[in-house]
Formats: structure tokens, sequence, C-alpha cells
């Protein structure tokens, strides 16, 4: 029974690719499995000084970011405030937009006006 044991983890492909022990040539790795004994990721800054990782300046910013998504999520008298600004963006833009269609028309009808002429 032990036999069976250790034929069934030398067939196992995720331990040595499916080879029996005996098989396995002197200059391959045994450690070929990406899933067994992998490596620990590098890190993505390699030149951060790893003693001190807290960065007070990031720190600060996250938490004022924080703070001011707490009062406009909690306040309604801010939340009217910013969507009345909003309102009165989208407002002036439509304005803009209906003022160049009005010069894009007057431009038209000046070039229909100087084919006439010609």
């Amino acid at each position: 029974m032990q036999n069976n044991r250790n034929n069934g983890m030398n067939n196992n492909p995720y331990i040595n690719n499916g080879m029996n022990q005996q098989q396995v040539p002197a200059t391959q790795n045994a450690n070929t499995n990406p899933y067994y004994n992998a490596q620990p990721a590098q890190s993505a800054q390699p030149n951060q000084n790893p003693t001190s990782s807290f960065d007070t300046g990031n720190f600060l910013k996250g938490a004022l970011i924080g703070a001011v998504g707490a009062y406009l999520l909690t306040n309604e008298d801010a939340q009217k405030k910013i969507f009345k600004t909003f309102a009165k963006g989208a407002d002036m833009f439509g304005a803009g937009i209906e003022e160049m269609k009005e010069r894009l028309e007057d431009a038209k009808a000046e070039l229909e006006a100087e084919r006439e002429a010609q």
C-alpha cells in the first residue's frame, strides 16, 4: 500500500511534472512547478527605504480627502450647493453651444450672401 502512494505521488504533475524520481535527469531542477516553491513577488518600488514605510504626506492627503468626502456625503446643504453649481455650469455650457450654433448659422448666411453677389 505504501508503494501505491509513492507511485501516485510520482505521477502527480504538480509535484514533479509527471516524471518518476528515477526518470528526472540530474541537470533538471526538481522545483520546476510554478505553484510549488513559488518565489515571493519583488517589491514594485526597489528604492523605497524598508525601515520607514510610513509616509506622513500621503497619510495627511488621504485623511483630508476622507474628511471632505465624509462632509459632502453627510451635509445636505453642501450637497445642494454642489448640485446647484453643476446645474449652473451645465446651463452655461448649453448656452455656449447655442451661441456657437448661432455663429455657425451667421457664417453660413454670410457665405450665401457672398455667393449670390458674385
